[in-house]
């Protein structure tokens, strides 16, 4: 079906062929072969996971033309190619969306820093994300997936699949559940903060991961944010924390053998200059004093939601193994107890830069 699709859109010269392309867990993406050099790349969203799909590409469009106002370089920012009857996207009676992105030339996307500098490099690049969109009202984009950082609702959805057990895995899993429900007191700190007006709702992407930037092949310097279907109203630390538990980490979110999972600080350093030395200017204080917590906090609700999607059957990340989600869940509990015995030399890491 996707050949079919791709030929819906106004694309220059005629589509020869769609390879599968990138490693997200959501959505179905593939590049877009045509007889011509352009490459472009053709996506089937998971409406499933985003059901508001007009809202979703509402977002889409607005912070995207609100960036191109403060960096018009056509490869600094996603770009939608319009459908041959000039609609922005294709969404069928059923809710099935169908879209279509311009194909960023000489970048590459990595899965781990090669450097501490290609970890800069990202920081820089989400630092500016928030910068540039620092002066767009949060308040207009819709909240695609509600409560989605909301980490109070996260562990009702834990106990939940706790109590339910569908699969019986509960037993398996004992010491990962102890570990999380020993931290469940302090986890809603920064909601707390935002409700009494100490921090406030920023546009946020909400799923900074490293291979979400688009680096210069040769430079290396950031060139694109893409993947922006989580973009709405969130927090700068849970952005920022985001990006440290996937890019800081020695190993990749699914190493099976946790003795090569550990927090790297030097990583972490290089990604705090790039995102503060962009947009630090832009955070209140109680917003930078509290991106060590957003780190922690971060961490601690994706492996949580990597166990709730384990307990519950795997029906939301996808899986290429029977545990995957539960690997994926072990680095980030591992990941959260390193960031809390270095919790002092975080801290001080982030106020000296």
């Amino acid at each position: 079906m996707h050949q079919e699709m791709a030929r819906r859109f106004a694309v220059e010269g005629t589509p020869l062929g769609c390879i599968p392309f990138g490693s997200g867990h959501i959505n179905e993406t593939w590049l877009l072969v045509t007889n011509q050099p352009h490459l472009y790349i053709l996506q089937k969203v998971n409406t499933g996971i985003f059901p508001d799909a007009d809202g979703l590409m509402r977002n889409i469009l607005l912070v995207t033309a609100h960036l191109r106002k403060k960096d018009p370089d056509p490869r600094h920012v996603l770009t939608l190619i319009p459908t041959k009857d000039g609609r922005d996207y294709i969404l069928f009676r059923d809710n099935m969306l169908w879209r279509m992105y311009e194909f960023i030339p000489g970048g590459i996307s990595l899965d781990q820093a090669e450097t501490p500098k290609d970890f800069y490099q990202s920081g820089r690049a989400f630092g500016l994300f928030q910068k540039h969109l620092s002066d767009f009202p949060a308040e207009e984009l819709t909240e695609v997936i509600p409560g989605f950082h909301n980490t109070r609702m996260r562990y009702e959805a834990f106990h939940r699949a706790i109590r339910e057990d569908c699969r019986e895995r509960v037993k398996n899993v004992q010491p990962e559940i102890d570990f999380l429900l020993a931290r469940e007191e302090g986890a809603g700190l920064l909601l707390d903060l935002q409700q009494a007006g100490d921090i406030r709702l920023r546009v946020t992407h909400n799923d900074t991961k490293l291979n979400n930037v688009i680096l210069d092949e040769k430079t290396r310097e950031p060139l694109c944010v893409v993947d922006l279907d989580t973009v709405m109203p969130g927090l700068a630390a849970t952005d920022f924390g985001d990006a440290v538990r996937f890019g800081a980490s020695t190993a990749l979110e699914d190493e099976q053998d946790l003795s090569k999972v550990h927090l790297s600080l030097e990583l972490y350093r290089a990604f705090a200059e790039g995102f503060l030395g962009s947009c630090g200017d832009k955070l209140n204080q109680t917003e930078r004093e509290t991106l060590a917590d957003g780190s922690r906090i971060i961490t601690l609700e994706v492996g949580m939601r990597f166990l709730t999607d384990y307990l519950q059957g795997d029906t939301y990340f996808h899986i290429a193994r029977p545990e995957h989600n539960l690997d994926r869940a072990r680095t980030q509990l591992r990941l959260v107890r390193e960031m809390e015995e270095q919790d002092d030399a975080i801290r001080r890491m982030i106020r000296e830069i």
